[in-house]
C-alpha cells in the first residue's frame, strides 16, 4: 500500500486533467477526456491547443515522472531562493514538485489552479488511469504556507497585493490573489531594483511593450517572512501582466513561457534551443505575427544594448488574453547583468549562431530573420527605429534615473563597445 495524493487542474473553471502524487515520489499526469475531444477549449499550452499539429496526441498521452513534473507544470513553481524558502515552510524536500503545486496552486502564473481532491471526489476511471488501487490510501490536506521562516537569500520575488500604496503578502483567496511581483533588494548584488527600474524604464522608451513598474519603499511591504536584506531602500514591482482586476474581484489570464513551449526544465532554460526557434513559434502561432516579431526583435537589439545577459528560455512568454489565441507576453526581467558578472559579453540563448554581444552586427539579425522566415524589411525598419530613438533618448534620460552612478558608468562604456551598427555613443 502507498499513500497519494491527487490534484484536480482547471484552467478558467474548466476541468483539464488530474495529477497524482505518490509517496514514493512518482507522479503521473493525464488530461480529461472532455478537454482533449473540446475543439473550443481554453489553451494551457501551445501543446494542447488545436493550432499545435501534435496536440490530439499529447493529450492522449498518460505522463509519469519522479520527484519533477512534467514541464509545463515544473515550470510554474519558483526557483533558486524562494523555492527554498518555499519547501523550508512546507517541511518538504527542495524536489518535491507535487507538494510545492499543491501548495502553490490557488495563485500559480497565469490561469491554471490546481486543487487537491477528496477520495470520495475523484471518479472511478480516474483512479484507475492514475494507477490508485484500492489498497492506496489517498489522502487530501489542504497545505498552507507557515509564514514562520527565514532565509539568508539573494533577491527574493512575492506574489503581493497592491491597495493604497501598500503591498500585502497574497494569501491565494480571490480578494487577495497577487497582482504585482515584487523583487526585494539582493544580498548577493548592490541596487538590483534600481537597476532593473532604470533598464525597463529605457527599454519602455523605445518601444518595448512592458506592464507598470515601480520603485517600492520596503517600508511599504507588508506580511513579508524575516529576511536577511541588505539595508537598501526599494524593491522594484512590476504589475502581472496575468491577473486583470475590476469589480474587486482578480480576472486570471492564461500564460506560458518558452521552457514550456519547448518542454524543457527550468535548469534546461540556457542550452534547449535559440532565438531562431524561439521567432518561429511566435511568427508561426501568433495571431498577430507581424507585431509580435517585431517586437521580438526588438527586444533582442535591446537586450544588447542595454547588456542583458540573462533573457533565457523562461524569460519569454505568450499569453492568451481571449483564453485561447496565443500572442507575444510583454517585457518582464529586463536588466543590466554585465554590472554584476565580471567580463560578462554573452546573452543568454544562440542568435545566427553568436553569444557575445560585442561580436553582434547587424547582419546577425537579417541571418535570424531568414531563418524565422520573416522578410527582412519588417525586422531592419524596426529595428533602426530602435536605434534612432535610442541614440536620441538615452544618454539624456539616464542621467534623471535611479541607477547607481557606478552601474551608469559601466552602460555607457558597454555603449561605446558595441559594433559600429549597435553604438551609442
Amino acid at each position: 500500500m502507498s499513500t497519494v495524493a491527487v490534484l484536480k487542474l482547471t484552467l478558467h473553471d474548466t476541468l483539464i486533467g488530474y495529477l497524482a502524487g505518490f509517496q514514493n515520489g512518482k507522479n503521473i499526469l493525464i488530461f480529461s477526456d472532455a478537454f482533449r475531444r473540446d475543439p473550443q477549449r481554453p489553451t494551457l499550452s501551445l501543446l494542447t491547443s488545436p493550432l499545435y499539429p501534435q496536440s490530439s496526441k499529447i493529450l492522449e498521452k498518460t505522463f509519469v515522472t519522479h520527484q519533477r513534473l512534467h514541464p509545463l507544470l515544473s515550470n510554474l513553481l519558483p526557483e533558486g531562493a524562494l523555492r527554498e524558502l518555499i519547501a523550508n515552510s512546507l517541511k518538504v524536500h527542495i524536489d518535491n514538485e507535487f507538494q510545492l503545486l499543491a501548495a502553490l496552486g490557488h495563485d500559480l502564473p497565469g490561469a491554471l489552479v490546481a486543487v487537491p481532491m477528496t477520495l470520495e471526489e475523484i471518479p472511478e476511471d480516474i483512479k484507475y488511469k492514475l494507477q490508485i488501487s484500492d489498497i492506496d490510501q489517498v489522502t487530501h490536506q489542504d497545505i498552507h504556507l507557515a509564514n514562520k521562516f527565514s532565509l539568508a537569500g539573494v533577491q527574493m520575488k512575492f506574489s503581493m497585493k497592491a491597495q493604497d500604496g501598500r503591498f500585502t503578502l497574497a494569501q491565494g483567496t480571490d480578494s487577495t490573489l497577487g497582482d504585482w511581483i515584487i523583487k526585494t533588494p539582493s544580498t548577493r548584488h548592490a541596487f538590483v531594483p534600481l537597476n532593473e527600474y532604470s533598464i525597463m524604464t529605457l527599454a519602455k522608451m523605445v518601444g518595448i511593450d512592458i506592464p507598470e513598474i515601480q520603485l517600492v519603499d520596503m517600508a511599504d511591504l507588508h506580511d513579508l517572512p524575516p529576511l536577511n536584506l541588505p539595508q537598501e531602500q526599494y524593491a522594484f514591482a512590476i504589475q502581472r501582466f496575468d491577473r486583470h482586476n475590476y469589480n474587486h474581484t482578480t480576472e486570471l489570464i492564461h500564460i506560458e513561457d518558452f521552457a514550456q513551449i519547448f518542454g524543457a526544465y527550468p535548469h534546461q532554460k540556457y542550452n534547449t534551443t535559440n532565438y531562431e526557434q524561439i521567432g518561429q513559434i511566435i511568427y508561426q502561432y501568433s495571431s498577430n505575427k507581424i507585431i509580435d516579431i517585431q517586437q521580438f526583435a526588438s527586444r533582442l537589439l535591446v537586450n544588447i544594448l542595454l547588456a542583458n545577459g540573462d533573457a533565457h528560455l523562461k524569460n519569454w512568454s505568450m499569453i492568451y488574453t481571449d483564453q485561447r489565441t496565443p500572442r507575444f507576453a510583454p517585457a518582464y526581467d529586463i536588466l543590466m547583468t554585465s554590472v554584476y558578472i565580471e567580463n560578462e559579453r554573452h546573452f543568454a540563448l544562440n542568435l545566427a549562431k553568436n553569444k557575445d554581444w560585442y561580436l553582434a552586427e547587424m547582419k546577425h539579425f537579417k541571418q535570424w530573420a531568414e531563418k524565422v522566415g520573416v522578410p527582412w524589411r519588417v525586422i531592419d525598419k524596426q529595428l533602426q527605429d530602435i536605434l534612432k530613438r535610442a541614440r536620441a533618448l538615452w544618454p539624456a534620460a539616464l542621467l534623471e534615473l535611479p541607477m547607481a552612478e557606478t552601474h551608469k558608468a559601466q552602460l555607457k562604456q558597454h555603449w561605446g563597445l558595441l559594433h559600429s551598427d549597435f553604438r551609442i555613443v
